[in-house]
This record gives structure tokens, sequence and C-alpha cells, in this order.
């Protein structure tokens, strides 16, 4: 196996993201459910940009966000997202590379403009995320950079890119390359509506070994194995012989592995402002720390951290250094 040139490749959406706080009444009054992404068109794009209030307007997509996050901590980082040549996608394209990312994709010349993330953040900090995925559903195979697969030590495949049959069977050539390359293959299951479509498909990754490492939320975790039990989705998780991470929120993490659990507690924030990419920044720290050979504890506690850090501002990307955060925090890897 040659030497890698990326830490981390993600794999996902690529989205600009449009942020705005909001009461409960917003939400009760467009029918849309607390803490959930659901899928939009354009002219519900329109409709909702139109009725809700002044906005934050940040380059996002979780895979990319994570991406982004492993750059700040000093790792290196690669993404694959597809966006089309218009003014938001300059926005995205500019963004991350500006960070440190490698950034390559095709852009597309027609068709359904640059994806947007509408988020509306409730005092509460949850969000509620309103997506139009645009030109993101145009990845195809064709846009998986084989020799950028092989080089990465770990890919790591957004859950949110699952329904698009061409962006699925991207994921799966990109896993197939990673594996005859030696590499790692990561998942997060990305939303708990995401997993009751493709439950089944993402055991199957799970059970094939299509997927080394899993990342999910307690509520993901839950839906995947279709029980209201932590203790009993855990114990399923094992029994599929993969290797997974749940975040728990202020409760912390978990750490499954076939023979034992790693129960990690959160890392201490001031105030929570907003929980948007949380679970992203996470994966970052977590996918960082393994790609260096840190141990499991220290990997939660990176992630841990650079969750920390989002959660007390707006928007999903960091702010302040992660790798000096890190480095105060004594996770010098």
């Amino acid at each position: 196996m040659s030497q890698a040139r990326f830490d981390v490749l993600g794999i996902g959406n690529a989205i600009v993201d449009v942020i705005a706080h909001t009461e409960d009444d917003f939400l009760i009054a467009n029918h849309l459910a607390k803490g959930s992404m659901r899928l939009i068109d354009e002219a519900e794009a329109e409709r909702l940009y139109a009725a809700m209030g002044p906005a934050t307007i940040i380059s996002g997509g979780s895979a990319a966000n994570t991406t982004v996050g492993v750059a700040s901590l000093g790792g290196r980082a690669a993404f694959i997202g597809k966006i089309r040549k218009d003014p938001v996608g300059d926005v995205f394209s500019h963004d991350i590379k500006a960070v440190g990312v490698a950034f390559a994709t095709p852009r597309a010349d027609e068709g359904p403009a640059t994806a947007r993330s509408f988020i509306l953040v409730t005092p509460d900090g949850e969000r509620t995320m309103n997506t139009y995925l645009g030109a993101g559903q145009l990845l195809t195979p064709d846009d998986i950079d084989e020799e950028m697969v092989a080089a990465a030590t770990i890919t790591y495949l957004e859950g949110y890119l699952w329904d698009p049959p061409d962006a699925k069977e991207a994921f799966r050539k990109a896993a197939a390359i990673a594996h005859r390359a030696e590499r790692k293959v990561a998942l997060t299951l990305s939303d708990s509506f995401c997993v009751d479509r493709y439950r089944d498909e993402f055991r199957d990754l799970l059970k094939t070994g299509a997927v080394d490492i899993v990342f999910a939320n307690e509520h993901e975790l839950k839906s995947l194995y279709v029980t209201s039990d932590f203790d009993s989705a855990v114990r399923a998780l094992r029994d599929d012989g993969t290797f997974g991470i749940v975040t728990r929120s202020e409760q912390g993490s978990v750490v499954v592995t076939r023979d034992e659990t790693h129960a990690i507690a959160a890392h201490p924030i001031e105030t929570l402002v907003d929980t948007t990419g949380a679970g992203d920044l996470f994966a970052a720290g977590f996918l960082h720390g393994l790609s260096h050979g840190a141990d499991y504890a220290t990997c939660a506690r990176l992630g841990a951290l650079s969750a920390a850090e989002i959660i007390q501002h707006i928007g999903a990307r960091p702010q302040v250094s992660l790798k000096d955060l890190a480095a105060e925090a004594g996770l010098i890897l």
C-alpha cells in the first residue's frame, strides 16, 4: 500500500447553507417537523427563502463540512461533490479551497442550480433543514477520481447522497476503489428519515463489509435497527460486525467494536447556539485522529472538541483553528 496523500476524502452534496433564526410557531405554520431534513424543489426553495427571516449564507454540505474540519485540525483533506457553473457554485468552490481542501470535481454547464439548504434554528439550538439538492444530484461514477480515492486513508461517504441512483453508484465505485487500495471506507447515516428510506440498503453495506466505519447519532441508530431502546441498537450494531461511532448530544459518544464499547463524555460548552454541523465536525475530529493512528478515546475527544466549537456559533464551518483548540486541550497527535 502506497503512502496516503490525503487523510480523509469526503464525497457528498456540495451545498451552500442559508441559515436563519426562527420560532417554533414558524415551523408549525409551515408544516415543518422540528429537527428533520426534508428535500424540496426549486419552487419551494424560493417560497421558503422569501418567508424566512434575515439569513446568514455559509458554504455547507455534510461531508464537505467534515473535510473542512479535518483541514482545520491540520489534516490533509479532499472533497468530491457536484456544483454548477453559477454564482452559488462560485461561493462553494472558493470557500472549500480557501481552507486548504482539495476540490477539483468538474462543474456542470447546465441543468439544476448549485444546491442550497435552508436551515431554520429555533431558540433551543435545534435545526430544521429544507434542502434543494440541485446540481448535487448530478454526481455520477465518472466524477469519482480514482487516483484521489486510492490516495486517501479514509473515504467518507455522506448518506444524504444515497437518493440519486447515479450518486449511489458513484459511492459503490469509490468504496471498491478504496478497498482495492487497502484503504478504509466510512459512512455517515446523515438523518433518521434518510435511514427510513434506505434501511435495508444501509444494513447491507454494513453486513457485506462495503463500509468499514459507520457514524450515526442515537436517533439514526435506533431507526436503523427499528428499536426505541438504545442498548438494543448498540447490540445489533455489534452483531453486524461494523465499527460504529454513535453521538448522543450532551451525553457524549459511544464507540462500538465487535468486542467492546467505549463511552466518551461530551466536551463542555458555554452557550448552545446552533447544532448545525455538530455531527459533521464530530466525524472530522474522529476521522482525523483515526487517520493518524490515535486510540479510540482520543479520536472521540477530538470529535467532541470539534463539535463543541461548531455548536457555539452560527454555521457549520469552524470559526477558529481546531488544531489550536486541540493543542490547548492536550490532544496533540
